[in-house]
Formats: structure tokens, C-alpha cells, sequence
């Protein structure tokens, strides 16, 4: 009798992409008819912060193009090497905020996991960078530890999974996780933090709608947009069936030097992330980890541009411009702080 062989399961499309993602600087902007000597980039950077950009996103760049910014917001550069007073490893303090490996409770009423230190790009902004994602590992006990502080505060009523992207992970764990999460009875939301929808579109598959649609969350998915020019039709096909699944869409973006720190580049993006069925929420205001000083765009400039973008849109459309604190109880207005 021949034994039955073991199935394969083959990688869906999203893994394939992701897995061919370019990650060397030089074969990036060969991709882009760029001249590499015409850049300052460092190798130092990228072995410290690998380069990671799907092939998916590289096609939204602009050829030819230097300044563009979307290729601002992933190519390792000089200035990340550059040590600047009041930035630091950990702005956000968020270990002192993280009862159980994984879990971070900086709020009231909700909790945020990382769920998985991947993501399907690495903006150079990041300010997870050099978050320590193996101490920090909620999956390496099945998820008890964070599931039992979460049935032990009644209080909290929304669960976030954010990473990394955790939609890195598959159909299979996310749904086992969700389907945990909703048999603690006082969580009454799921809200998921990604941009894999952006930057790898076709991740939005029938098996994710499939156990998104299914849950009896409440949920909310957060995209992070920060530039128009990151929004396509493939974009917009997966914003649709994300919506489909009667989860709410909300954007968070970062303001950054070079890439959309002009009033005519938030007007435009606000406007087309409404006609994709989604809401501008935050505009944030780097936090300050170390390697990211580049793109520090000073707070009265900040301030004085969404008070422009205030006279030009409606106030539905005008982000809430903020910074996060360490140790305050929510993200504080901007013109607050000054």
C-alpha cells in the first residue's frame, strides 16, 4: 500500500508577493530609472532596518523621480545614522505599558496587541523600529497570558490588533484569535490596525472577508495612507470589499517632510480617501524614535497648515492633528501642546 502523501498548502497570491518584495536599495531605484550615487544611502541604515517594499507599491512610484514620496518614506538613508537630542529608542515608553507580553493597555477601555512583529513594508518613520518584538510575542503561550488579562478587566470593551501588520498573519490564525476575543462578553469592538491593504492590496482575500464579515464584533479597520499617490484602483477594490464586510474605515497618517507636508497634499488626499468610503482620522505628528529626525516637520507649521485645510474642507474630511504622549490617557491635539 503507497502512503498517502502529505498535502501542500500552497502560498496564497499575497504571500507570493510578499515574499518576492525587493529589499536591496540599489535594485529599488534601478526599478526607477534612478541613479543610486544620486542618493545618500546607507547600508548601516538597512542592516539595522532592512529595506522591505512590495513590487506592488514600487508600480505607484513615480519613474525618474527623486523627490517622489513614496520612495522618501521606505529608502534607507545617511540621516537615519544621525544621533538627535530627544529622540530615543522607545519615544512612546510603551514597555512600561505592557502588563502581559504583547498586550499594551496605555487606554482606558481598550488594549492594543501586537500581534506579529512582520509587516509588508518598513517606513523609515516607523516608531516600532526598534520595538522588541521577541520579549514582546502574545502568540509564544497561545495567547493565554493576554486572553486572561483581558477577561480580568471588565472595563475593556475594545481589543486593537495592530504589530507590525497584523494582517502579515493568516486567515486561519487571525479568525481563531477573533473568534477568542468574541467570547469574552464585555468586548464589544475589533478594530485592526494595517496597511497591507495599501501596499499589498491583494491581501484583502475571500477568506479574509469571509471570517471579517462573520464576526459578531463590532469592527473598524484603520488604514495608514499618507500620500495620494499610494491609492490605485487595486487600493480602492480592496477598500470595497473591506467596507462590504460592514467594518467601518477610518485613515491615520503621518505628517512627514518630503512627502506630505503641504496643504494642497493632505486637501487632495482627504478628498479621495472619502470618495474610497473612508474617513481622515488622525494626522500625527512624528513620534520622535531615533533615526527618523529627517522628517520632523516643526508643530507651528503643523498647526498652521491644518487651520488651512480647515478653510477648505468640511470638518468631517480635516484630520485631527495630534501627538501621542507617553503616559497620557489619549492623543493630545497639537495646538494643545504649544
Amino acid at each position: 500500500m503507497i502512503p498517502r502523501s502529505q498535502e501542500i498548502q500552497q502560498p496564497d497570491r499575497w504571500q507570493q508577493q510578499l515574499a518576492a518584495a525587493v529589499s536591496e536599495p540599489r535594485q529599488l531605484l534601478s526599478l526607477l530609472n534612478l541613479n543610486p550615487d544620486a542618493f545618500a544611502i546607507s547600508d548601516e541604515a538597512n542592516r539595522q532596518f532592512r529595506l522591505r517594499v512590495p513590487h506592488s507599491f514600487v508600480q505607484r512610484m513615480r519613474c525618474g523621480d527623486s523627490r517622489d514620496p513614496l520612495l522618501r518614506q521606505v529608502l534607507p538613508i545617511d540621516d537615519e545614522n544621525r544621533i538627535q537630542s530627544g529622540y530615543s529608542m522607545d519615544p512612546l515608553e510603551e514597555s512600561a505599558a505592557m502588563p502581559v507580553p504583547g498586550l499594551l493597555h496605555k487606554y482606558q477601555g481598550r488594549v492594543l496587541l501586537t500581534v506579529t512583529g512582520a509587516c509588508a513594508i518598513h517606513c523609515r518613520y516607523c516608531f516600532r523600529r526598534h520595538f522588541p518584538y521577541d520579549e514582546a510575542n502574545p502568540v509564544s503561550n497561545d495567547w493565554q497570558q493576554a486572553l486572561a488579562y483581558i477577561h480580568a478587566h471588565s472595563d475593556i470593551t475594545e481589543v486593537i490588533l495592530s504589530g507590525g501588520d497584523p494582517l502579515s498573519l493568516s486567515d486561519c490564525k487571525l479568525a481563531k484569535l477573533v473568534k477568542r476575543l468574541e467570547a469574552i462578553p464585555h468586548i464589544k469592538r475589533l478594530r485592526i490596525h494595517t496597511r497591507l491593504p495599501v501596499v499589498l492590496p491583494d491581501r484583502i482575500n475571500s477568506s479574509l472577508v469571509e471570517w471579517l464579515s462573520a464576526t459578531s464584533l463590532q469592527k473598524v479597520v484603520v488604514l495608514h495612507i499618507n500620500h495620494i499617490n499610494e491609492i490605485d484602483a487595486s487600493v480602492c477594490r480592496a477598500t470595497q470589499a473591506l467596507s462590504a464586510t460592514g467594518a467601518t474605515l477610518l485613515n491615520q497618517s503621518v505628517l512627514l517632510k518630503g512627502v506630505n507636508d503641504s496643504v494642497d497634499a493632505l486637501l487632495a488626499l482627504s478628498e479621495r480617501l472619502f470618495e474610497m468610503g473612508t474617513l481622515p482620522y488622525y494626522l500625527h505628528q512624528l513620534d520622535p524614535v531615533q533615526g527618523t529626525a529627517h522628517f520632523s516637520v516643526d508643530d507651528k507649521v503643523a498647526v498652521s497648515m491644518i487651520g488651512k485645510l480647515s478653510n477648505c474642507l468640511p470638518g468631517y474630511l480635516v484630520p485631527k492633528l495630534v501627538r501621542e504622549l507617553a503616559g497620557s490617557g489619549s492623543k493630545t491635539p497639537l495646538h494643545q501642546i504649544l
